[in-house]
């Protein structure tokens, strides 16, 4: 394993977890989108299920595991727990305009027709979109907590670690994942505008993010 693999894995999970202690200490899960949260459950659902047929090593089993449950307990708290504090009234992307073309994707192209391979490439390309859900959601809100804007810093983080990661393997080991490359670039895309206002925003000691509004 190579520093950006391992610094991506790192970021990923300090997203997570900040989501999670966010919601725990405001008892509140306004603002976050729910649907992205099912979305990522479901990414790691479909992309763990070798969890007890595949091993490859105890570093990569701990973290299926945790993975896994973090994205549970989120979903648990934002539709359970603290469900009078969820913004449903704003949390009305259209999930199935991401679902039906990741599917239909996930059966034209993958490694190997069979049902493991064919939802690994399902969760690599619903990653990729998980994320639209919450990133509609603060643009229809106008604004986001800054606790909620340095989840999305570093989960956009991960991705962009992993895109040096890839790149690393490809120098030092002439592997190449076009399926996870490209999903992961297309990703990354979406949290380019993001990252500007982040830094030029909420990294300058505002409590929120504000967007730009349409004139």
């Amino acid at each position: 394993m190579n520093i950006f693999r391992l610094a991506g894995d790192v970021s990923h999970l300090v997203a997570i977890l900040i989501l999670l202690m966010k919601i725990w200490s405001s008892r509140s899960c306004a603002g976050i989108s729910g649907k992205s949260q099912v979305l990522f459950a479901l990414v790691f659902t479909t992309r763990y299920l070798d969890l007890f047929t595949v091993y490859i090593s105890a570093y990569n089993s701990v973290m299926k595991v945790v993975f896994l449950a973090l994205s549970y307990a989120t979903v648990y708290l934002i539709y359970m727990r603290f469900k009078n504090t969820y913004n449903s009234e704003n949390d009305t992307f259209r999930v199935e305009f991401l679902l039906i073309p990741v599917i239909g994707l996930s059966f034209l192209e993958n490694y190997a027709f069979t049902p493991l391979e064919i939802l690994w490439t399902f969760s690599i390309f619903l990653e990729s979109v998980a994320i639209m859900p919450q990133l509609f959601m603060i643009t229809k809100t106008g604004e986001a907590e800054s606790i909620t804007t340095h989840y999305l810093f570093f989960l956009g983080l991960y991705r962009a670690l992993y895109i040096a990661n890839w790149v690393w393997r490809y120098h030092t080991e002439g592997f190449f994942d076009q399926i996870a490359v490209v999903s992961g670039v297309v990703q990354t895309i979406f949290y380019c505008d993001f990252f500007y206002l982040y830094v030029t925003r909420v990294l300058r000691g505002k409590g929120k993010m504000s967007l730009p509004m349409p004139v």
